[in-house]
C-alpha cells in the first residue's frame, strides 16, 4: 500500500491511496470466511456454507465494503500520523479508472481535503482584558427580595384593585358581534400610564373602556384575546369594555422565621439583616457568572478580530452538501457566513488546546453534567437537595445520549480554554454596580 498527499495550495490538498491485491485480499478473505460461518442459505446447513459459494455470490459486495473500510482507516491514521489539521472529512474525487473487482485490481483512489489555515495565537502575557467585580445595587437587591417574597407569598382576592393586581375580567369589543373574551389581565404589563391608572380602584362588576392597542404589546394582546399576532395587529376597532369579575393579588411573604427556613437551612437565618446579606451574597455569586460571560465574550471578540485567515470555502461547501444532502443552495449560502465564524473560533480553541497540551478528562465532563443537572433541579425546587450519587446517575444517563455528550464535551473544552487564557493574559479588575455593568454588557 502507498499513501501520500500533495498540497494544491496552503488550504487545499489531495490524499492519494494506492492498493495492490496483497494489501486488501487478506482482509477480504477473512471476512468471506466469517460470512460463510454465519450465513443461513437454502440448501445448506447453518454454518456449513462453502467459502467458494459466498465468494461467488457476495464476493464483490464484500470486496467493495472491505476496501472502503481499509481506505477510510488508512486515511484516518495517515492524517493523525502526519498531524494534518483537516476541516470536515476527506471527499472522494471522481476517477475515470475502470475496475473489474475480480480481487486482482490495483486500485488508486484520490480524496480532497481542506486544511486549517496557518496563524499565530494573539493571546499573550501582554494582552490586557478587564474583569468586573459586580456589586448588587440597592434597586437590584430590592427587586430580588421582592421576587423571593412573591414566590412564597399567598394569593388573595381584595375588594378594590391596586397597581400590580391581576384582574379576571371580560373584554368586549365596542362593536356589534365583536370579540369577547373572559381572561386574566396583569395590570403590570399595561403600557399606557393613563390606562394603567384607570385599572386602579375597581371593584367586582365595575366597567371601564380601554384602547387595547395602547394598553398592550401585540404579543400580550394576542394572548389575552386568544387570537394570532397578525389578527391583533389588524384589529379594526381597538376600544374594548373591561368588566371586572374578580381581583387577584399576590401578597408578599412576611419576613419571618417560617419564610427564612423555606429559603435556607432551618435556623441558619433568624433576622432580616442576615436575610438581606444572604440574598446579596447569592445575587453577587450569580453576578460572577455574568462577569465571566463578559470576559469570554471580550476574548472571543478579540480573537476573532486579530486572527485573519482564509478558509477552503469551495471544499467546505461541497462537504456540507455531501453531509447534508437535503440542504438547498439558498440555505447553504444563507448560513455559510455563520458557519465560517463558528469554524474560525473552533480552530482558535483547538490551537490553544494543542499548543498547550490541554486535555479534557471524562471526570471533568461528568462534573459539568452534574453542575448543569443540579442547577436545573434547583430552578424548579429550591429546597430539593439531590445526593451526589443521584447526580452521578443522572449525569451518566445524560452522557449516554451522543448529542448531549458531544455538547458537554465541547462545553468542557471551552471552559478549559477559557481558564487557560485567564491564567495567560493580564486581567485588570474593576468594581462596578450591576446597573452600570448592564450598560456595558
Amino acid at each position: 500500500m502507498n499513501i501520500s498527499h500533495e498540497n494544491v495550495d496552503a488550504i487545499n490538498a489531495v490524499i492519494n491511496v494506492a492498493l495492490a491485491p496483497e494489501d486488501y485480499n487478506p482482509q477480504v478473505d477473512k471476512e468471506i470466511k466469517a460470512q460463510a460461518k454465519k450465513a443461513k442459505l437454502p440448501g445448506f446447513r447453518p454454518g456449513q456454507v462453502p467459502v467458494g459459494h459466498i465468494r461467488r455470490t457476495y464476493g464483490k459486495s464484500i470486496l467493495f465494503d472491505e476496501i472502503n473500510k481499509l481506505v477510510n482507516d488508512k486515511i484516518t491514521n495517515y492524517i493523525s500520523e502526519n498531524k494534518l489539521e483537516v476541516l470536515g472529512q476527506p471527499l472522494p474525487l471522481e476517477d475515470d479508472a475502470q475496475y473489474s473487482w475480480d480481487f486482482k485490481d490495483n486500485f488508486n483512489f484520490k480524496y480532497e481535503i481542506g486544511l486549517a489555515p496557518a496563524f499565530d495565537l494573539p493571546f499573550t502575557a501582554e494582552t490586557e482584558f478587564t474583569t468586573y467585580e459586580i456589586k448588587a445595587d440597592e434597586e437590584t437587591l430590592a427587586d430580588r427580595i421582592k421576587n423571593l417574597r412573591r414566590s412564597y407569598g399567598k394569593m388573595t382576592n381584595p375588594e378594590i384593585s391596586e397597581e400590580g393586581d391581576v384582574l379576571y375580567a371580560t373584554l368586549k369589543q365596542d362593536k356589534e358581534e365583536g370579540l369577547e373574551k373572559t381572561t386574566s389581565i396583569r395590570t403590570d404589563i399595561v403600557e399606557d400610564a393613563k390606562i394603567k391608572k384607570s385599572l386602579v380602584g375597581l371593584k367586582k362588576d365595575d366597567t371601564v373602556k380601554i384602547d387595547v392597542k395602547k394598553a398592550f404589546k401585540t404579543e400580550d394582546l394576542a394572548r389575552i384575546l386568544g387570537i394570532t399576532e397578525e389578527e391583533a395587529t389588524a384589529l379594526d376597532v381597538t376600544k374594548f369594555e373591561l368588566t371586572v369579575k374578580n381581583i387577584n393579588r399576590l401578597e408578599e411573604a412576611d419576613l419571618n422565621q417560617e419564610f427564612f427556613d423555606k429559603l435556607f437551612a432551618e435556623g441558619e437565618v433568624t433576622e432580616e439583616a442576615q436575610f438581606t446579606e444572604k440574598v446579596k451574597e447569592e445575587v453577587e455569586n450569580l453576578f460572577k457568572q455574568n462577569s465571566d460571560q463578559k470576559l469570554r465574550n471580550d476574548m472571543y471578540t478579540f480573537g476573532m478580530e486579530k486572527v485573519d485567515v482564509t478558509f477552503p470555502e469551495e471544499f467546505l461547501k461541497r462537504w456540507l452538501k455531501a453531509t447534508n444532502p437535503s440542504i438547498s443552495e439558498e440555505e447553504l449560502n444563507e448560513g455559510f457566513a455563520d458557519f465560517l465564524n463558528n469554524l474560525k473560533w473552533t480552530i482558535i480553541e483547538n490551537r490553544v488546546v494543542t499548543e498547550n497540551g490541554l486535555e479534557v478528562k471524562y471526570d471533568e465532563v461528568i462534573n459539568l453534567a452534574k453542575e448543569r443537572i443540579y442547577a436545573q433541579i434547583k430552578m424548579y425546587n429550591i429546597n430539593e437537595e439531590p445526593s451526589d450519587e443521584q447526580l452521578n446517575q443522572f449525569a451518566i444517563q445524560l452522557l449516554q445520549d451522543r448529542e448531549q455528550g458531544n455538547r458537554l464535551f465541547e462545553e468542557a473544552k471551552a471552559l478549559k480554554v477559557f481558564d487557560h487564557l485567564k491564567g495567560l493574559v493580564k486581567l485588570n479588575s474593576n468594581e462596578i454596580e450591576y446597573k452600570e455593568f448592564e450598560k456595558l454588557a
